[in-house]
């Protein structure tokens, strides 16, 4: 099972397009839920049924959704405790962290069923482990273990499974705890700063940090900082 946790609190969320987080929203053309029993899982037979056009609509959509994970100003989270290949990866690249069960599989094998990745996935990738590596995975489609995406930089944290099943997700929680304290305002243009500057060259990279930066001197929580620092007590931070 691949889970994604977005950190809300104090952040406000954003309204996504064309998708749902469960099937309660109607009308939704890509609906992401835990899927349980037979159903589990992706399947490619729907795909099969599909029209040249009716899968490049699909792919543009999932595209769509995909770069919207990205783009959330918050700090996302991936926990792979199952299987989480091709577009399952390729929605864990999307995220900002990713942690998995050692036990975890992973990889986009979409070459060894006559496709290509096509959510985002060769764009990331290479970001994530380079550019040869990237293309030797996807080259061969080959399946890693959640240990082996660990040492390879694919993943940040990589743990034991427990008897439930959800190791990785207890210890996203836990990553997410971690962060929740911090500034939002910081933490959210600390995101747009890295995502933006490695796009770009060195200079251009640090003249968008530096834009970042300005954003955040006139907030009431930089000013809580450095109070808290001075008062030798814990910050406040509040998102303004």
């Amino acid at each position: 099972m691949l889970r994604v946790l977005c950190l809300l609190r104090p952040w406000r969320p954003l309204r996504a397009r064309g998708c749902a987080s469960d099937g309660a929203a109607g009308g939704s053309e890509i609906q992401v839920r835990a899927l349980a029993g037979p159903d589990q899982g992706a399947d490619l037979k729907e795909r099969e049924q599909m029209s040249e056009a009716e899968v490049g609509v699909f792919v543009q959509r999932l595209r769509g959704l995909m770069n919207d994970i990205a783009a959330f100003p918050a700090p996302t989270i991936a926990a792979m405790d199952g299987f989480a290949l091709g577009g399952g990866l390729e929605l864990a690249l999307a995220c900002d962290l990713r942690v998995a069960a050692s036990s975890a599989v992973m990889g986009l094998i979409e070459t060894t069923r006559g496709l290509l990745p096509g959510a985002g996935g060769t764009q990331r990738l290479p970001r994530c482990l380079g550019v040869a590596l990237a293309k030797e995975l996807i080259f061969t489609g080959r399946r890693l273990s959640g240990t082996e995406a660990h040492v390879l930089g694919l993943v940040n944290h990589a743990v034991a499974q427990n008897e439930e099943g959800d190791a990785a997700y207890q210890r996203a929680r836990a990553l997410a705890q971690e962060i929740l304290p911090q500034a939002p305002i910081a933490v959210r243009l600390g995101k747009v700063a890295i995502d933006r500057g490695t796009e770009v060259d060195i200079a251009s990279g640090m003249a968008i940090e530096g834009m970042c930066y300005a954003q955040n001197i006139p907030t009431r929580d930089r000013l809580e900082g450095m109070a808290a620092f001075r008062e030798k007590r814990t910050p406040k931070f509040v998102g303004k």
